[in-house]
């Protein structure tokens, strides 16, 4: 990693923490909860926010779903959306949401799915193509990005953006 890559990944890393722990305590202090149904981010944003004391108190699990036939069986995401669609894509990212809310009896959830590299690529969905879902009890988006990078960029570009704009949408 070269010295202006580490300090754009200190950066990065600061201020997410930064921003996880203001989202944990403001969830706690209105006694609600979150969840996450992660792919290719692999357990990252759940590691990001029990990497911080507390967390407990507003998250009790969250799932890696990494293949097609769990987001199935766990999530709930319909074959027909994953034939179709594929798994990364906004339909799936919006069935997982639903999927893990339900499972974890959770007020907020967040759902990733995308295709971090090197490989896995195609000409309609990139390396880099990631998928972003948000569930809070005001309604669901789902975002669509592109990232640039390896592997380890995208999947930290990924946490960022979701973590971000959960942080917006609590208005911290």
């Amino acid at each position: 990693m070269s010295i202006r890559g580490y300090f754009w990944y200190n950066f990065l890393m600061k201020n997410i923490k930064n921003l996880t722990e203001k989202i944990i305590k403001r969830l706690s202090e209105r006694g609600e909860s979150i969840t996450f149904a992660e792919s290719c981010t692999g357990g990252r944003i759940a590691a990001t926010f029990t990497s911080i004391s507390g967390a407990s108190a507003v998250l009790g699990g969250s799932c890696v779903t990494y293949s097609n036939e769990i987001k199935h069986r766990w999530l709930g995401v319909k074959k027909e959306i994953l034939d179709t669609y594929g798994a990364v894509s906004e339909e799936c990212v919006s069935q997982m949401l639903d999927g893990i809310v339900k499972m974890a009896e959770a007020d907020y959830a967040l759902a990733v799915s995308g295709i971090a590299g090197p490989t896995g690529g195609t000409p309609l969905k990139p390396v880099g193509t990631v998928y972003i879902g948000l569930l809070t009890p005001e309604g669901k988006e789902v975002y669509h990005c592109l990232f640039d990078g390896n592997r380890e960029t995208v999947q930290q570009h990924s946490v960022a953006f979701a973590i971000e704009k959960l942080a917006l949408k609590l208005e911290i």
